[in-house]
């Protein structure tokens, strides 16, 4: 995508944000940062396999873009040196039009780079060349890896790596990451990376104006030609990085360039520069990369035929229906129904729990260390019941199903097909990427939404993430409720969800200043989704629960135990009970669970299903509890990064707003279950 033109002025002073900040000075590079080798491609070529290939560490690893949205790093031990590799989110171009693609820039700019490892699809070299091309300018070593080898002679597509190596001047690996063929050869190639003699020259307007800008401009860590393009392309995010180094005078001067610039161009400098930089890709290109003219085997023929029909409109429609209900008889039946039973009733309600209670009623000489191990707010009896035999069984279907997902290319296409809708809501189809992710922790969904393009759809995915879309261990309770119900109960709480998420939606597209984007995304192909990758990211997800979600439950049924004891929950019950009880109809105890829902809200969802479970709930009452607590507070972690991608204004409007809005939709809900006797069971 071409990145718009700006005509924002480096001597008029930027309105300041507080929820996004202003791009400041970029921070030296530290003198231990030297040398450092970063990954560098667009999104969805491997480069976080690359990562994990040459680190042995693991990183999210997807069919699909937003996974890197921040930087990773690792230690790379190459010919007994230990350098730092650096794996950087998905950029095409260094002249940014994203978030992700400024953090790529910037690090460039302000670290010491000893190495640039770009990373392309072999399917689509013209891309990499570019960036190549880009790097090249910037007077960084570089070596360039051409990845999925397999999928590109799948198509028929057929790369010279020798003779774009001779095109460069340098070296040019290729590799079958996944299954890492080429590895070795990366890294030999990596020990000795070169500067490319390759260069873009551009319209004689810009480069009269790049010789007279370049002696202006302060130092960095790359060549002045390259920070040369950036200024006059309208970059506006070194507007600040320009000011905190230039004097006044300085300034004045290099607007005047500027200007003149944007006067003599009929086009944007932006797209200028992009076409030279495309026609000069093209170049280097010519002859050494097309179709090799061989027919596609038929497994090929059929993937394609899937891909299109994954998109269609009339097509796609049943193909997503089938995936969730596959996902629901696996997660909702299988995960929830045989699993959970197995391990609640079987594991820990005929061994763990009596065998715990036997211990300590013959051992603790006092009756408060009992409760707090085996009472009704006990670390064993109602923490670790819930974490390992509730929720792990479901979290661990639910991780399997989403892996499988998403490794095999299927989330990009759903973009496509909920595009028209998320228009009605400021968004693109894009937003779904981060919204599906909160379906596995809306934590990192809040951090991947720096894939959308502007402020204003970061806020409204931000809000919907916080409001309807619950994490996977939440959605496998839910579900797990909602499986004692009808089916006409689960489509009451499906429509309910879905209907929040358009309503609120629209009317923050309508509230919130500023503008939508544009929906361009890159399609991968579809895969067969492979077992080795989602066993290591179920594996890694798991890990994740265990050691953040499990502490936080101990620490929730800790907080219960001693405001019960201190007796502040008989009298937080009454506070809030004339809402849970006379708005929502649940009993008086769910008050409590709801209480605790501040701190997590699948802990307080765990609390309601115990409830159900022990038959405290009507099937009314179950699915207007199940509603409120899927729309309820996020919990703390989420809350805390809404507070660092957005800023505190908006943590605590997003907050303010969400549990009125819940309990209110919970109240309307009682009302027209109670008016109409819908049957639910």
């Amino acid at each position: 995508m071409t990145p718009p033109a700006t005509s924002e002025s480096l001597l008029e002073p930027r309105a300041a944000d507080e929820d996004t900040p202003a791009p400041g000075p970029l921070p030296p590079a530290p003198a231990d940062l030297a040398g450092d080798v970063v990954l560098l491609g667009p999104a969805n070529v491997g480069k976080s396999v690359i990562f994990g290939a040459l680190t042995r560490r693991y990183v999210a690893v997807s069919n699909y873009p937003g996974t890197t949205v921040e930087i990773s790093t690792g230690a790379l031990d190459l010919a007994g040196r230990h350098l730092k590799l650096v794996d950087t989110p998905g950029v095409n171009s260094l002249l940014p039009n994203s978030e992700d693609e400024r953090v790529a820039r910037d690090l460039l700019l302000a670290r010491r780079v000893g190495a640039v490892v770009l990373v392309g699809d072999a399917k689509s070299p013209e891309r990499i060349v570019t960036l190549s091309l880009q790097v090249a300018e910037m007077g960084l070593p570089q070596l360039v890896c051409l990845n999925m080898q397999d999928e590109a002679r799948e198509r028929g597509i057929e790369v010279d790596a020798a003779g774009i190596t001779a095109a460069l001047g340098v070296d040019v690996v290729s590799t079958i990451a996944v299954r890492k063929k080429g590895i070795p050869r990366l890294r030999e190639a990596l020990a000795a990376p070169r500067v490319s003699p390759a260069a873009v020259r551009y319209p004689l307007a810009i480069e009269q104006a790049l010789a007279r800008i370049v002696p202006l401009l302060p130092a960095a860590h790359v060549a002045p030609r390259a920070l040369g393009i950036l200024v006059l392309a309208g970059d506006e995010t070194l507007v600040e990085w320009l000011r905190a180094r230039v004097p006044a005078a300085t300034l004045t001067a290099i607007e005047d360039i500027r200007q003149e610039l944007r006067r003599a161009l009929h086009e944007p400098v932006a797209y200028v520069v992009h076409r030279a930089r495309a026609d000069e890709a093209r170049r280097v290109l010519h002859g050494l990369a097309g179709r090799s003219g061989s027919r596609a085997p038929s497994t090929r023929r059929i993937a394609a035929w899937l891909e299109r029909a994954t998109i269609h409109r009339l097509w796609g429609l049943p193909i997503l229906a089938l995936v969730l209900f596959l996902v629901y008889e696996f997660v909702g039946v299988f995960g929830a129904g045989t699993l959970v039973d197995a391990l609640e009733n079987g594991v820990f309600g005929r061994f763990v729990n009596p065998a715990a209670i036997a211990f300590f009623e013959r051992f603790s000489p006092w009756l408060w260390l009992r409760d707090l191990f085996v009472g009704p707010y006990g670390v064993v009896t109602m923490a670790l019941t819930y974490a390992l035999a509730l929720i792990l069984p479901i979290v661990t279907t639910f991780f399997l199903a989403f892996g499988a997902i998403e490794d095999s290319g299927y989330l990009p296409r759903l973009a496509v097909i909920v595009n028209r809708g998320f228009r009605h809501m400021g968004l693109n189809g894009k937003a779904v990427l981060p919204m599906v992710l909160g379906l596995g922790c809306d934590t990192m969904a809040t951090l991947t939404a720096r894939i959308l393009e502007t402020r204003k759809e970061r806020i409204i995915v931000t809000l919907l993430l916080a409001l309807g879309v619950p994490c996977s261990a939440q959605l496998s309770v839910v579900l797990a409720m909602l499986g004692t119900l009808s089916l006409t109960a689960a489509l009451i709480w499906l429509g309910v969800m879905l209907g929040v998420i358009v309503l609120v939606g629209a009317l923050a597209a309508r509230v919130l200043p500023g503008r939508g984007s544009d929906f361009v995304l890159e399609l991968p192909p579809l895969r067969v989704p492979r077992l080795g990758n989602i066993a290591i990211k179920t594996l890694a997800r798991l890990e994740w629960y265990l050691k953040e979600a499990v502490p936080l439950f101990v620490l929730g049924t800790l907080i219960l135990f001693v405001v019960d004891r201190l007796g502040w929950l008989v009298v937080a019950e009454r506070a809030v009970e004339p809402i849970v009880g006379g708005l929502l109809g649940l009993p008086r105890e769910a008050a409590g669970v709801f209480l605790i829902g501040f701190l997590r809200r699948d802990f307080g969802a765990a609390g309601l299903y115990t409830m159900a479970d022990q038959g405290r709930l009507a099937p009314e009452q179950i699915l207007v509890a199940v509603v409120v607590i899927t729309l309820f507070m996020p919990c703390i972690a989420n809350f805390f990064m809404i507070v660092k991608e957005r800023g505190w204004r908006i943590a605590l409007a997003i907050s303010g707003f969400v549990v009125p809005f819940a309990l209110g939709v919970g109240a309307l809900l009682h009302l027209l279950l109670g008016t109409f006797h819908i049957p639910l069971t």
